[in-house]
């Protein structure tokens, strides 16, 4: 395809870095989202996850509107909320609620997995079956408290998702799978496909999900993006170095050890499996870690094989510092803001 000009956008998990505290990760988050918003990115999403001692973001529709008070252009939303975890109409009130009070700049990312453990996942909602029709229904619920459905007999007729507004937030299916490329396709949502959980299925996912979508309401052309792990600087020291913490992260997960925070020095002499170094080299395509000419065509690279021209970035380090400067490398890299 023409190369488009390539949007970036940002995926935040508000991580705890080691020795610091939550309420440190969150002013991070913020201060990441300022610098961000004035850099020229489209949209900040932050994440859900739970029982999760490293990762903050809990709460994904109060940190949204934490962040939109603290920027003036940038798109906020959820990437994602996990639906099976919540009421749809609760989400839908929640949801309108920030749309009044930030129109125009709500994005509501959906995942159908917990975000967690099946035990936790159970106390979150004790009635999640894990089943897709009911993921669907809920899906079919928004749609219909987002636009004020008046059908008779029907509990539209009785039950209102307020405040009653004239703008709905913009609506995205995450997935890493086909399954929930189809139900966005259906129902005329937006996809965002996780590169960063799983580099395999991407391009033929959105590929499918371009061919079946069915214009909806408030989309009436399909809009998709890849997310994916990335990390920019111009010292290839610190490139390799916050490379093998990322490496070790994913091994450290695949243990079942969590994600307790570590930096290079705790890590730097860890031995690995032979199957786990086969793991490790699986994982790098979850990750673009690179220097910033590297990176510019690697990122290319990955917007032609998608066939989108925005990409959503999840950028950890062990130095905020580092974090931020890979923010700014990269809005210099693709003329953000121009």
């Amino acid at each position: 395809m023409e190369q488009k000009k390539i949007k970036l956008s940002v995926l935040d998990q508000s991580p705890i870095n080691k020795n610091k505290t939550a309420s440190e990760a969150l002013i991070e988050t913020t201060q990441l989202a300022e610098l961000t918003d004035r850099l020229g990115y489209t949209r900040f999403w932050v994440s859900e996850h739970h029982n999760a001692e490293s990762l903050v973001g809990t709460s994904p529709e109060i940190l949204i509107a934490h962040l939109a008070n603290h920027t003036k252009n940038i798109r906020l939303g959820s990437g994602g909320i996990m639906l099976p975890n919540h009421s749809a109409l609760k989400m839908s009130e929640n949801f309108r609620l920030l749309e009044a009070l930030y129109p125009n700049r709500i994005d509501m990312g959906i995942g159908r997995a917990p975000g967690t453990d099946r035990l936790t996942a159970s106390l979150l909602n004790p009635n999640n079956r894990f089943d897709e029709q009911d993921f669907i229904q809920q899906l079919y619920h928004l749609d219909n408290f987002f636009h004020d459905a008046d059908k008779k007999d029907t509990i539209y007729s009785k039950v209102k998702a307020y405040p009653s507004i004239p703008t709905v937030p913009h609506r995205w299916l995450l997935t890493s799978s086909g399954e929930s490329g189809a139900i966005a396709a259906h129902f005329g949502m937006g996809l965002s496909y996780a590169q960063f959980i799983n580099p395999h299925l991407g391009a033929n996912v959105i590929r499918e999900y371009r061919k079946n979508f069915k214009p909806s309401e408030d989309l009436k052309a399909p809009q998709a993006n890849v997310a994916i792990f990335a990390f920019c600087n111009e010292d290839e020291e610190v490139v390799r170095k916050q490379q093998a913490v990322m490496d070790y992260r994913f091994i450290q997960l695949e243990r079942g050890g969590g994600l307790a925070p570590v930096v290079y020095e705790d890590i730097k002499h860890m031995p690995y499996s032979e199957f786990e170094l086969q793991r490790i080299k699986v994982n790098r395509g979850r990750t673009i870690f690179a220097t910033p000419e590297i990176m510019k065509e690697k990122l290319i690279a990955l917007a032609e094989d998608y066939e989108v021209d925005e990409i959503m970035l999840v950028t950890y380090a062990e130095k905020f510092e580092d974090r931020l400067h890979s923010y700014e490398l990269l809005a210099e890299i693709f003329q953000l803001g121009n």
